[in-house]
């Protein structure tokens, strides 16, 4: 593993543990095998962008686990229905249960962006492509097949959810809704705009 992987995955050790705010350049080297403090200005620029760049891969790695699960790979087989769309929804609510230190982080990550044109750009590219990503995910079929309207609405509406609902699971988690609450919900706003 060279310098660049070895910081990438001391960032996101360090991210994990101390969230975004907290992690200094000493963390993530020390966590990186004593990788030297000039190799990230060297490989990412600054101590945002690699903090940034490890959480985008984070994320993704969150995806990859959920789409590798057997209610996602369910899903994947053809449109998503209720009962898949719910099974889905309660993996994402587990997630923030589980993994909480990474939705923190990435909360954090979104208020350095309006600092950083550079971590705000990486934030939009990761953005972009999980548009695409949910799209195919809840129409079961592949990214390469769905076009920029689709990713636009459907994909986008996707994120609101998921952001939405992690805010409220990070914030009040004995009151936040359930996927069958979430599903529910959708059912009804739908219906009453025909």
């Amino acid at each position: 593993m060279g310098n660049r992987e070895a910081l990438l995955n001391g960032a996101k050790k360090s991210l994990l543990e101390k969230g975004y705010d907290r992690t200094t350049v000493r963390d993530i080297t020390a966590a990186a095998g004593g990788v030297s403090m000039a190799a990230i200005g060297y490989h990412f620029g600054s101590r945002e962008a690699l903090l940034t760049a490890a959480l985008v891969e984070a994320l993704e790695e969150w995806g990859a686990a959920v789409q590798g699960s057997t209610v996602t790979v369910e899903a994947t087989a053809k449109p998503v229905n209720r009962g898949r769309y719910r099974r889905w929804w309660s993996l994402v609510i587990k997630s923030f249960r589980e993994q909480r230190p990474l939705w923190l982080a990435s909360v954090e990550a979104f208020l350095q962006a309006d600092r950083s044109p550079a971590v705000r750009e990486q934030l939009a590219r990761g953005n972009r492509e999980a548009r695409r990503g949910l799209s195919a995910l809840l129409l079961g079929i592949g990214e390469d097949k769905v076009d920029t309207k689709t990713a636009r609405s459907i994909g986008s509406v996707q994120i609101a959810l998921i952001s939405g609902l992690m805010i409220q699971w990070l914030n009040d988690p004995d009151h936040a809704p359930s996927a069958e609450e979430v599903v529910l919900g959708l059912r009804e706003i739908a219906a009453r705009l025909g």
